[in-house]
């Protein structure tokens, strides 16, 4: 592998201190902390491998370090599905210690957290990938629908339907009823 030198170098190192994190999260949230190590450090390396195909504006490289992402994270997807699978059919909460005031604090909180948490595991299961996609750059990744359309190679439009059929998804299964305005009622 060719190593970057002089301004590419300070470039690509300054690419990677201004989204690593963000893309370590990213991965972690879809993922495993476990994978994420490893698959921000692939993002990064795809990065730099095809740098040269990056014909962008430099306002969508954040975006297109989350779409290699969302690519490298497509090839763990029975693992991610099977993750939130897991995740909806986990039962019960934690011991709580009921000697310790500090450890009941919150403890409705954790219980409600829980509940939606399960809840939310199973829908985000049963989501279209591209649908899926789509809602978690934009929930967890905090992309724009521009950065998203970047990210994943679709226009904005394209973003706009597949972030609202997810979200109507995931809201009939939380059992959420939409609002005047989401339902197109101003």
């Amino acid at each position: 592998m060719d190593r970057p030198t002089g301004e590419a170098a300070a470039l690509f190192e300054a690419l990677f201190e201004a989204h690593h994190d963000e893309i370590h999260r990213y991965v972690a949230s879809r993922l495993s902390r476990t994978l994420a190590d490893d698959l921000a450090a692939e993002t990064f390396l795809v990065a730099f491998r095809t740098r040269g195909r990056y014909s962008g504006p430099d306002e969508h490289r954040r975006a297109w370090l989350f779409g290699i992402a969302t690519n490298l994270i497509r090839r763990h997807r029975r693992d991610e599905i099977r993750r939130y699978r897991a995740l909806g059919r986990a039962g019960g909460l934690a011991a709580v210690d009921d000697g310790d005031p500090a450890a009941t604090d919150g403890v409705v909180d954790r219980v409600v957290a829980h509940g939606v948490q399960r809840a939310l595991a199973e829908a985000l299961g049963a989501l279209k990938p591209a649908d899926r996609d789509v809602l978690l750059l934009v929930a967890v990744a905090d992309l724009s629908y521009a950065e998203v359309g970047a990210a994943l190679g679709v226009p904005p439009g394209t973003v706009g339907s597949r972030l609202t059929r997810a979200r109507k998804s995931v809201r009939s299964a939380l059992g959420a009823e939409p609002s005047i305005h989401q339902r197109g009622e101003d």
